[in-house]
């Protein structure tokens, strides 16, 4: 059955651009108009989406719908491209919820992101696996570039640092940036850092996954990654008992010089390396408590 126009709609006019949104919304409700309206709304940006996206009968259920049709094409992996489109306007619309501030926390209380766990766990190369898995990213960092504390208490009961910990090590460049920013907003939290720094086996797993990832930058230089790992390295440092293993296992490349040249026109990020290799030195004093998420940050240096 074919979705009825708005009631708002005069039939004798062109519908304008709110009312052909109020029409995309009914229409995802119905399986026959829902890949256009799903495609459609995945171009608006208006600040007041959200709430109609989450608020309107049915919506946040057909959005689920689309990612669990997925669930059979990930294992084994047979995901095709206009499958991985489709679902990635539904992470699109999904991302708009996650970003707004009336219904955020909606949305963590439904658990919404645990959705997506299945699609940050693939590990097929194909692109669309890496358009699936960077788009569940950008969900998820859409939720932590707010630096809301509920958003960090919420993730910290989930699954979300191996994942990440496992896109940074074998995903894309890109994928490699937007986890590695997830890790950093949760360490640049006082309760993730905590929770990092709780156990040698959650510090190590973070350790060595930043490590590999220098290694890999030396020979590959990538500023933009370059400046999350050393941001995430910085914070670290913040903690007692990290910042004496950090003085034992930070690699070399960090502290030689590998990285002047591509560093050359980032001030923040040779900020933070000058600051993380004076913290390491034997009985630095930590200077008192500025909030971490703001040291040496520019405007668009999240």
């Amino acid at each position: 059955m074919s979705a009825q126009p708005s009631p708002c709609m005069n039939p004798q006019q062109q519908p304008t651009e709110q009312e052909k949104v109020y029409q995309w919304i009914i229409e995802l409700a119905h399986p026959d108009t829902r890949e256009t309206a799903l495609l459609e709304l995945s171009k608006k940006r208006e600040t007041d989406l959200a709430p109609m996206l989450w608020n309107s009968f049915g919506t946040a259920c057909a959005l689920l719908q689309e990612i669990i049709n997925i669930y059979p094409s990930i294992a084994p992996p047979t995901l095709t491209a206009h499958q991985s489109n489709r679902v990635c306007n539904a992470l699109a619309l999904l991302q708009c919820v996650a970003s707004h501030p009336e219904t955020r926390t909606a949305f963590l209380q439904a658990q919404i992101p645990l959705y997506l766990y299945p699609f940050l766990s693939t590990v097929s190369k194909t692109r669309p696996f890496e358009y699936l898995r960077l788009t569940s990213l950008g969900v998820i960092g859409a939720l932590v570039k707010t630096d809301e504390q509920e958003v960090i208490t919420f993730l910290l009961t989930t699954e979300i640092v191996p994942l990440c910990l496992t896109i940074m090590d074998s995903g894309s460049e890109l994928s490699k940036t937007v986890a590695t920013f997830i890790i950093q907003k949760i360490l640049l939290d006082e309760s993730g850092l905590s929770y990092i720094c709780q156990t040698y086996e959650r510090f190590s797993h973070v350790a060595i996954t930043l490590g590999k990832m220098v290694i890999q930058l030396s020979k590959e230089p990538c500023a933009r990654l370059l400046k999350h790992v050393v941001r995430c390295y910085l914070r670290l440092s913040d903690n007692t008992r990290a910042r004496k293993a950090l003085g034992q296992c930070l690699p070399d490349q960090l502290r030689d010089g590998t990285f002047t040249q591509c560093l050359q026109d980032d001030k923040s990020t040779k900020q933070w390396l000058q600051m993380l290799i004076k913290n390491l030195e034997p009985n630095a004093v930590q200077p008192p408590g500025a909030d971490p998420r703001q040291i040496g940050m520019s405007p668009s240096g999240s």
